[in-house]
């Protein structure tokens, strides 16, 4: 499998994570995509993926898989066991709502608060900007942040009992709400403990090292 992604996105993030719990990120060949240099929405990777966003999966026979949720579905079906999006009808189900929610209330809402109230990518990429409507998403993304606490309150996943592509999705937008300094509220303490069990399980610490190694090497 190849997968073209940039090595600390937080979305493509979300598929590594997935790799990991699979044991086959170290496996997979990662082809960078310089977010910050616009490469994403250059014409060459536009034909790649028509969306314009990373990650996306390519696979030996050269079909191509954009979309952290449909990748992620893809590599359950390839493994089922410690299934990530769910075994019975009804876990597939919640866990697919909460995912969306995950993204909806809370990740793409950090992310157009970057694009949009931020320099974001920089001048070069960001050819339009509305600081109006990247201010609105900052607050939905802290309202999602409650939400999600309150979640917590009465469960110990994101969707249940079970870790799921849920968590992963939330873990994305954690992910990013730190790079943009987008500080989770003190009283989300269910939120704040559960982030901390997360960033100790061992996929999302193989993820943070593949991380530091990217940045050590493009630094050197």
């Amino acid at each position: 499998m190849k997968i073209y992604d940039w090595y600390d996105g937080p979305y493509p993030a979300r598929v590594r994570i997935a790799l990991a719990e699979k044991g086959w990120l170290l496996k997979t060949e990662f082809i960078p995509i310089n977010l910050w240099k616009g490469e994403h929405k250059k014409n060459e990777f536009l034909a790649i993926n028509y969306s314009g966003t990373l990650p996306v999966l390519e696979l030996d026979d050269g079909t191509l898989i954009a979309e952290c949720t449909a990748i992620t579905q893809y590599l359950d079906a390839l493994d089922p066991s410690g299934a990530l999006t769910g075994t019975t009808p009804a876990e597939k189900g919640i866990i697919h709502m909460m995912t969306k929610r995950a993204e909806i209330e809370f990740l793409d809402a950090v992310s157009v608060y970057f694009h949009h109230a931020t320099p974001g990518l920089g001048p070069e990429v960001e050819l339009y900007q509305n600081p109006e409507w990247g201010n609105r998403m900052h607050d939905k993304a802290i309202r999602g942040m409650h939400y999600f606490n309150r979640v917590l309150q009465t469960q110990t996943y994101i969707a249940g009992d079970a870790f799921s592509m849920a968590d992963i999705a939330v873990i994305g937008g954690m992910i990013f709400s730190a790079l943009v300094k987008l500080a989770v509220p003190a009283e989300c303490t269910a939120l704040r403990e559960w982030y901390s069990r997360m960033q100790a399980r061992p996929s999302v610490q193989q993820w943070k090292a593949m991380v530091d190694a990217e940045r050590l090497q493009r630094k050197a």
